[in-house]
């Protein structure tokens, strides 16, 4: 018993660390982010990476990120969300529910709140026509990562099989990855802006579920993600 308290220990104790780094650099590459993107407007990556794209862009490349940049839009994000939060109230996991709207509702106000901070203008001849507001950071960057990792969290308790688990989450993985490349391609975002909001959806997600592990009864010692 001794031992297995000891174990549990070290276990969260690991947990708590690695939880800490992948917040703290985060934090960090997204002040970076902001202060030598935005108010230095330091934009060598950003027109590397445009000028590679635009000479080894092909038509079925920009047909096929059209369509994956739709899952990470708010067309399609907010009825996804409340297709999962009803089935939370339906199986009686009625506070999964609401602690899953509360982060999805405090991001995407964040992510509004930024872009008004910020206001970093969008790349010039975007490939997708009428896009407006600002650019600084990504929204579908931010708002996909999260999404991608409530759903990586569900898949993880369902009682799937070891390999078709693995396999789903590996794919819900690469999601928001292939979404914000195609943010990247569409040129309706600079690199900077993407990578910035992968940073921004990392200290969401970890501060959220931090502070809903925190308080709640529920989550002894061990427990893991906390949206229980």
């Amino acid at each position: 018993m001794k031992k297995r308290i000891q174990y549990l220990t070290q276990l969260v104790s690991l947990e708590i660390l690695v939880t800490a780094v992948f917040f703290l650099l985060s934090l960090f590459l997204f002040f970076y982010l902001v202060h030598e993107a935005v108010y230095e407007r330091g934009d060598i990556l950003d027109t590397r990476v445009i000028q590679f794209f635009s000479a080894h862009s092909s038509p079925a490349l920009i047909s096929a990120m059209k369509t994956i940049t739709f899952f990470g839009s708010n067309v399609f994000l907010f009825p996804a969300y409340l297709v999962i939060i009803a089935w939370q109230f339906l199986k009686n996991r009625g506070l999964r529910g609401i602690r899953i709207a509360v982060i999805a509702i405090s991001s995407t106000a964040t992510i509004f709140l930024l872009k008004q901070l910020f206001h970093r203008q969008r790349p010039q001849l975007p490939i997708i026509r009428g896009i407006t507001g600002y650019s600084f950071p990504s929204g579908h960057s931010v708002s996909s990562f999260i999404f991608c990792t409530i759903l990586i969290y569900l898949a993880w308790k369902t009682r799937l099989a070891r390999l078709p688990k693995y396999l789903l989450m590996f794919f819900l993985f690469c999601c928001p990855f292939a979404i914000g490349l195609s943010r990247i391609i569409l040129n309706v975002h600079y690199t900077t802006d993407v990578i910035a909001g992968y940073c921004l959806a990392i200290v969401w997600v970890t501060a959220s579920f931090a502070i809903i592990k925190g308080t709640s009864k529920n989550n002894p010692p061990g427990a893991g993600l906390p949206l229980v």
